[in-house]
């Protein structure tokens, strides 16, 4: 095919007929008006194109300039940029994706009351589907609703799952351990973006069971000194 710069000289000098002298600045306007057309650029890159091959230059330069300042060159470059993405993607993988985290924790309840047995069915409604997530939410606010049915724990609306662990420690010192792993399980499902496994939700349904068998340490008794529970087949509202 004829290129752009042909057809402008064919069209100036009337194509077979022969040439015409004209001047070069009339000449040079001439061409450039012709091969400005349409018809000469429409296999010419998009702007997106020139911007990403733009791009790539910069990072073909940027690279160029940091391997020469690198011991080892461009290998020792690359050795350097494997181990930074080898640590980045060892922390991603320990740590989970980033979250920001509340300035103070939310109420363990929502504004609608439920009783612990209603918790309780939730939870194994959510066990049997799978979703530990909410399982473990459930199991967790059935243990805090149950010691307040038991006058355990005052009635608090506001109270967070950390707080209701420590109060209930004061009543039930012998679980404190399991309370508060109860309350960062839950904390962690909830607010931390961790995902809940089975054995999670397991454990805290044992909590439960567990402190619905419990008598409370009472004050001057000798069994609350010793800080031990006895299984009763009633809590201390019973």
């Amino acid at each position: 095919m004829p290129t752009a710069t042909g057809t402008a000289v064919r069209i100036l000098t009337g194509g077979d007929e022969p040439p015409v002298t004209i001047p070069r600045d009339p000449a040079r306007e001439a061409a450039r008006r012709e091969l400005s057309k349409r018809m000469y650029h429409e296999n010419d890159p998009s702007w997106f194109h020139k911007a990403l091959n733009a791009f790539w230059d910069w990072v073909g330069e940027l690279f160029d300039a940091a391997s020469t300042t690198t011991p080892g060159g461009t290998l020792g470059l690359t050795v350097v940029i494997a181990a930074v993405i080898a640590v980045v993607g060892a922390l991603w993988w320990r740590l989970g994706t980033p979250r920001r985290q509340p300035v103070s924790a939310p109420a363990l309840f929502d504004d609608r009351p439920r009783s612990a047995a209603e918790h309780r069915a939730a939870a194994e409604a959510h066990a049997a589907q799978g979703h530990w997530n909410q399982a473990v939410q459930e199991r967790m606010r059935a243990i805090v609703r149950s010691l307040e049915e038991r006058a355990l724990l005052d009635l608090r609306p506001g109270r967070t799952a950390d707080e209701a662990a420590t109060e209930a420690a004061r009543a039930l010192p012998a679980h404190t351990d399991r309370l508060r792993a109860a309350a960062r399980g839950f904390d962690d499902v909830t607010y931390g973006g961790r995902t809940a496994t089975e054995e999670a939700y397991r454990a805290i349904a044992g909590l439960d069971h567990d402190l619905e068998r419990s008598r409370p340490r009472l004050a001057g008794s000798t069994a609350g000194a010793h800080g031990t529970d006895h299984d009763t087949s009633r809590g201390a509202a019973g």
